[in-house]
């Protein structure tokens, strides 16, 4: 009795980390219906009988992003609502463009693991581990590298080449969202309290005052 409340222990388990993230089609495939008011996890299902090829098509990703910027970055996102026919497959990808010493500033994907090949340059990538290590890994990516970003993580790319730099990125999920760190904390809306920030950060009120301005 006692190996099958064990075996069924595990099995629930491995049901549960199964389903963690995005749920498997039931179906060949669930265009997004972008029209339709019902809110489900994901987007609801566009007939099938409307389905075309554009549904499952994006062009795009040849063209260079425009990098004037501060941070001398951009992102060219392909996800669900470039694609309508990721609806449910749980992928997406995105191209990144890097000015000379260009920077994807501090930022985690709370929804997909991120798996990122270097096009072209030399890219400067690194993660940071969760509490209490707070390890940063970090490595320098030459032209047809690849480099992995688990899920939740903070991490970053920074362009140490001369030219400009491409690279492109797969995750995990049809809309994997993003957080950049620094956004979150000092660009907030409403903003959160400069007196709560200045203890958490250790310093004066007045560089949050500045950092929010920024921001």
């Amino acid at each position: 009795m006692a190996k099958i409340v064990l075996l069924l222990g595990l099995l629930a388990i491995t049901c549960t980390l199964a389903i963690a993230y995005e749920p498997s089609p039931l179906q060949d495939f669930c265009v997004a219906d972008t029209t339709s008011s019902t809110r489900v996890n994901g987007l609801a299902c566009l007939d099938s009988k409307l389905v075309q090829a554009n549904h499952f098509s994006f062009s795009g990703l040849h063209v260079t992003g425009n990098t004037s910027n501060p941070t001398g970055s951009i992102v060219t996102p392909v996800l669900v609502g470039q694609i309508p026919g990721l609806n449910t497959l749980g992928i997406s990808m995105a191209r990144i463009d890097y000015a000379p010493w260009g920077l994807s500033a501090p930022h985690f994907h709370p929804r997909a693991t991120e798996i990122l090949t270097v096009l072209e340059g030399t890219l400067f990538v690194g993660f940071v581990t969760s509490n209490p290590d707070n390890r940063l890994i970090t490595k320098v990516l030459e032209k047809g590298d690849v480099f992995v970003f688990p899920v939740g993580l903070p991490h970053f790319q920074r362009n140490v080449g001369n030219g400009s730099a491409v690279s492109i990125s797969s995750l995990s999920s049809q809309n994997p969202g993003v957080i950049t760190v620094a956004k979150a904390v000092f660009g907030s809306n409403p903003s959160i309290a400069d007196d709560i920030l200045a203890k958490a950060f250790q310093i004066d009120k007045s560089v949050i005052d500045q950092l929010q301005a920024n921001l």
